[in-house]
């Protein structure tokens, strides 16, 4: 994964990665984000691929991350829109998005299109500001 912050509030991710990838990049790139103390969204138009897996030690190291950032990740980040033109895969990302919320902390909007989601992450940014 690797973030795009140049448009903050709203955050470009690239969830694709190789085998080689170093994780440490991609958690220090969110903590930078969050210490912003600033709302923001994140989008992507690229899901992992099906056949990577975590391996135990990634798991229990995005675990352990999760629990130090659980309150922040909740008050700070107001969703993942994710960019998904095909119907068949909206559906399945739709069923994934209960534990997905639940994991993370924050709600996952699958749209259409890049121009879908920079107004559902405008829209939610909106309402936020609404917000006392």
């Amino acid at each position: 994964m690797s973030m795009n912050s140049s448009d903050f509030p709203l955050v470009w991710m690239d969830l694709a990665q190789g085998p080689e990838h170093e994780h440490q990049y991609d958690f220090d790139a969110f903590e930078e984000n969050l210490r912003r103390g600033e709302p923001f969204v994140l989008l992507t138009d690229t899901a992992p691929s099906e056949e990577h897996d975590h391996s135990p030690a990634e798991k229990k190291r995005m675990a352990l991350w999760m629990k130090q950032h659980k309150a922040e990740l909740r008050r700070l980040v107001l969703a993942m829109v994710l960019v998904e033109p095909n119907p068949a895969k909206r559906v399945a990302y739709k069923t994934f998005s209960v534990p997905f919320s639940k994991f993370w902390g924050y709600p996952l909007h699958i749209v259409t299109s890049r121009e879908k989601a920079i107004e559902v992450a405008r829209n939610l940014l909106s309402q936020s500001n609404e917000t006392p």
